[in-house]
């Protein structure tokens, strides 16, 4: 049986960063992209918009004595461009190949080609995984959605495994979310390479709110839910 998003999101309680996107209820096709952080300087970020419409994580300033404070400078691992929109495609992830999946689809690749040839993060022990997903513009309809995981083998080979999943016809109420991390809120590994759903939320904001409420409050930093031609409209939370 395929479960709901809710279930996915509480049986996971550190998700680290997520990608996802559905159909929602009334039928709105709709990406979504989370955050999830335990160290101060991963709490320490804030979802930003940018001239183009694009959602930047950036760090955020204290906001007391007490709250987490950011690292100087830019990090790549922490700051990046997370959703970037052109005419064409939708492109949203968990780190800087967003701006080079978007370039490769700019310069006339196809979605399986752009999502290509990416590794996982270098920061061991876990390997975060690089989680990419692309929604062409005229998948407003039946078209395709893609979404791209580069991960570390479960067996410790240092060579990046490499997986691109086609979505197609995605109908009222059905999903796909890809997340870095799964957890028994102990012990944290590498998430499983994608899991189906279903939502009853009806529209961009009713999803947002079903995946903001189940995200671990003492671990969420931010959120966004946005359609495919208007990420200027993009819905965003966050937890400072």
């Amino acid at each position: 049986m395929i479960p709901e998003l809710t279930e996915l999101l509480t049986g996971n309680p550190y998700p680290g960063r997520g990608v996802l996107c559905c159909r929602t209820a009334d039928g709105v096709l709709s990406g979504g992209y989370f955050l999830t952080g335990r160290s101060g300087a991963s709490r320490a970020r804030e979802l930003r918009r940018g001239p183009a419409g694009e959602l930047t994580v950036a760090p955020t300033a204290p906001t007391s004595p007490t709250a987490p404070t950011a690292p100087t400078g830019h990090d790549s691992l922490r700051h990046y461009t997370a959703v970037r929109e052109s005419a064409d495609c939708l492109v949203f992830g968990n780190g800087e190949q967003v701006g080079a999946v978007a370039a490769r689809l700019a310069a006339g690749l196809r979605p399986a080609e752009a999502l290509d040839g990416l590794d996982y993060e270098p920061d061991p022990p876990i390997f975060t995984p690089r989680l990419t997903a692309v929604v062409e513009n005229g998948a407003v309809g039946d078209g395709a959605v893609w979404f791209g995981a580069a991960r570390r083998s479960a067996a410790g080979r240092a060579a990046t495994d490499r997986m691109t999943l086609r979505v197609e016809g995605l109908r009222a109420g059905e999903g796909v979310l890809m997340t870095t991390y799964r957890s028994d809120g102990v012990e944290v590994a590498t998430g499983e390479p994608y899991a189906e759903f279903r939502t009853a939320a009806a529209g961009p904001g009713e999803l947002l709110d079903q995946l903001w409420d189940r995200l671990d409050a003492r671990l969420r930093v931010a959120a966004a839910v946005f359609e495919p031609g208007r990420l200027p409209e993009a819905e965003i939370r966050q937890a400072r």
